[in-house]
């Protein structure tokens, strides 16, 4: 077909080809470069940029090509800096004092008179004719003399009374003297009723520390005695003289667990009392 006027065919251009390379062109030959090139490669794409590998601590990160996240100018990640943890403010408190040990009281603290190795004296004037009549007491219970012990103690109880009143500090201590002897003696009932009204004398002298020892020699022969009635009556009169004591300070209200001890053995006693009674 003709071609219409004014139109023209596209051209090329034509590149010689040497003529050793019409000549010799046999395949499996190597052939010498002939200068001339195909078309340019495409410029314009933006070369495939390879996943980046995945990281464990981030593991919600995106990893696909051409994200924007990737390649040599990617935003690195980092942890975010977090704000410090409050510092608590600090209390200012007073060091604890050292506990101090509890002291023997009631029988215990008897005991450690008696079994001591301390001499024996006496308080105040006119009260040298007792230091030895409670010598020989003393060595009478070290040596398990106990009966002997009790009459020498029952004697100078009464000397000792009659010479400078019932109340006296050194006849109320031969009365817990003689309290502890009946108590070893295998008498509670007696050691009960003499610690107990030590324990009233002294409680209505506001002296706290002694009326307390002498309870805790009360309840010590109460727990000796194992009638459950005979228990239940000297229970009442013990336990009201302790809550009594137990409502003041003093040391009874800082050992209240020794009370409540009391109070679950009347119950206990109580118990007992019933089935006896069936």
């Amino acid at each position: 077909m003709p071609e219409s006027a004014g139109e023209s065919a596209p051209t090329f251009p034509l590149h010689a080809v040497p003529e050793s390379a019409q000549n010799d062109s046999s395949l499996g030959q190597v052939q010498p470069p002939t200068g001339a090139f195909g078309p340019p490669p495409t410029m314009d794409a933006s070369p495939e940029t390879p996943p980046a590998p995945f990281d464990p601590a981030h593991p919600d990160a995106p990893r696909g090509a051409g994200n924007g996240a990737t390649g040599p100018h990617a935003p690195v990640l980092r942890d975010e800096p977090k704000p410090p943890a409050p510092i608590p403010d600090l209390v200012l408190t007073a060091p604890e004092p050292d506990p101090k040990p509890t002291p023997a009281r009631g029988f215990d603290a008897v005991a450690e008179a008696v079994l001591g190795d301390d001499p024996v004296t006496t308080d105040g004037a006119g009260t040298q004719f007792l230091v030895e009549p409670m010598v020989r007491i003393n060595d009478a219970v070290k040596a398990g003399r106990i009966e002997e012990a009790a009459a020498l103690a029952e004697r100078t109880v009464t000397d000792a009374v009659n010479a400078l009143g019932a109340e006296h500090p050194e006849a109320l201590r031969l009365r817990e003297l003689a309290a502890y002897i009946a108590y070893l003696a295998g008498d509670p009932l007696r050691s009960f009723h003499l610690s107990l009204d030590l324990a009233r004398i002294r409680h209505h002298a506001h002296d706290a520390e002694s009326a307390y020892g002498n309870v805790q020699s009360a309840a010590t022969a109460w727990r000796a005695v194992r009638d459950p009635e005979q228990g239940l009556a000297l229970g009442r009169d013990l336990i009201d003289l302790w809550t009594g004591l137990a409502a003041e300070e003093g040391p009874a209200a800082d050992d209240i667990e020794e009370l409540e001890s009391a109070r679950a053995r009347m119950g206990r006693l109580t118990e007992r009392a019933r089935k006896a009674g069936q």
